[in-house]
């Protein structure tokens, strides 16, 4: 059985993944980045991912307001790191294929072949209507279409001489991209939809999933397995899960509760209504949420022993190939993770193979 890969999901937009005026708040600097991106190296964690983020949420703490820009930092950090694997975010709707295709063999040359590309197809509209690149005319099965047909141009750009291609999206006329990687970079998809799973499964490497229960998520990552299996490939499935550890049980608990008791409710509802959920309905749910609802992901909580044993059930049930993990705090919480946690991890693994 093959070890399983754990990763961290960097502080790209400030705030990190916290929706709260009392949690740990990483500002959206490369410092900050780079220092999270050091600890991943150090510990031993296997790869490293930011979002691309291009409009925040507002509120009390103007969540993500603040981002930097994926490729770019991610670059960055290809320098400063020598192990990790590297995965920037690209939005298909937003970059030609052809610009995509020379930034991520360019990032594959940096990093020495540690380089990914996580590709999102656009669904925030307001990200986007800011600068003209919305086109409100695309449902989410035309996204998807419009995104394989990029995911195509962008692959063969990393393999043949020229490429011409003419979509209703974009066009290629004897398109060239050289040099070539020396080997193809990591594809990276995330989303649960039946196109989502349809596209991670033809074009991907791994697949980031979201579920309601243990049950719903076993079967996505089955189903991507499954389908990946019948088209003679491997797409390789994970999760995220935020990580509130500390030396007990009950201190870890009222990190929670400290947390959760400066929930940011305006951005929270702001984020709803760019899911589409009607203004009303978004402010009134903000209103009664839990304060549990300023963590973005699922959490964790508890003590190095109880992380550890929630981290390989779930990982061990769900058949998930690995985790994308957060920490609210990225400094002491990543190093106590990996002096605690992830040996123990790695130890079960081995037991396991």
């Amino acid at each position: 059985m093959p070890a399983k890969e754990y990763g961290i999901f960097l502080p790209i937009g400030n705030g990190g993944w916290m929706l709260s005026t009392t949690a740990p708040h990483p500002e959206a600097d490369y410092a900050w980045n780079r220092r999270a991106a050091l600890h991943a190296e150090n510990i031993g964690l296997d790869f490293i991912m930011s979002m691309a983020k291009w409009r925040g949420f507002g509120g009390t703490t103007d969540h993500w307001g603040r981002s930097l820009e994926s490729m770019t930092m991610m670059s960055a950090l290809a320098e400063a790191t020598t192990r990790v694997k590297i995965w920037a975010t690209l939005h298909a709707n937003v970059h030609n294929p052809a610009i995509a295709a020379k930034m991520l063999t360019t990032l594959q040359d940096v990093s020495g072949g540690r380089a990914g590309m996580n590709i999102v197809n656009g669904s925030y509209a307001g990200e986007f209507e800011q600068f003209g690149v919305w086109d409100p005319e695309l449902g989410h099965e035309d996204r998807y279409r419009m995104t394989e047909l990029w995911t195509e141009a962008v692959t063969r750009l990393w393999t043949e001489p020229s490429v011409t291609m003419h979509t209703p999206y974009f066009d290629l006329v004897d398109c060239e991209s050289r040099p070539h990687p020396a080997s193809r970079p990591t594809v990276i998809s995330a989303g649960k939809s039946e196109d989502a799973r349809r596209f991670q499964a033809r074009y991907a490497d791994g697949a980031f999933l979201a579920a309601e229960s243990l049950d719903e998520m076993r079967m996505l990552s089955a189903d991507v397995h499954a389908r990946a299996k019948a088209n003679g490939r491997v797409c390789k499935t994970y999760s995220m899960l935020t990580v509130v550890q500390d030396a007990t049980d009950e201190l870890a608990a009222k990190k929670v509760r400290e947390w959760g008791a400066g929930l940011d409710r305006e951005a929270l509802a702001h984020m709803r209504r760019t899911w589409g959920v009607p203004e009303d309905q978004a402010r009134a749910w903000a209103e009664g949420a839990e304060g549990e609802a300023a963590f973005q992901t699922a959490y964790v909580a508890g003590s190095a022993e109880t992380v550890t044993e929630h981290i390989e059930y779930i990982v061990r049930e769900a058949e998930l190939d690995g985790l994308m993990l957060i920490f609210p705090e990225y400094d002491e919480d990543m190093v106590l993770f990996g002096e605690t946690v992830l040996p123990a991890l790695r130890a079960r693994d081995e037991v396991a193979a």
